[in-house]
């Protein structure tokens, strides 16, 4: 499974997300997009948005830290 966080250093949900994910033992490549413009332009590339977090579990794109939708994500 792939999953990819994008983040900041000084977003709130981002450290939940962050929190969630490894309370559940799930690996994740996190990008900070304040400081990778190249992450930063995939990220809105692929969900259209420029706020974070931005979560692609297997090519399912998730803005904000939606705890039932990353669940979904995670056991299709």
């Amino acid at each position: 499974m792939a999953v990819m966080l994008y983040t900041t250093p000084t977003c709130a949900y981002c450290r939940k997300a962050k929190d969630y994910l490894r309370q559940r033992k799930v690996s994740f490549q996190e990008y900070n997009v304040a400081s990778d413009r190249a992450k930063a332009d995939e990220m809105v590339r692929k969900s259209g948005q420029m706020g974070v977090p931005v979560i692609d579990v297997n090519g399912k794109v998730i803005v904000g830290f939606n705890q039932p939708e990353i669940e979904r994500a995670l056991h299709r």
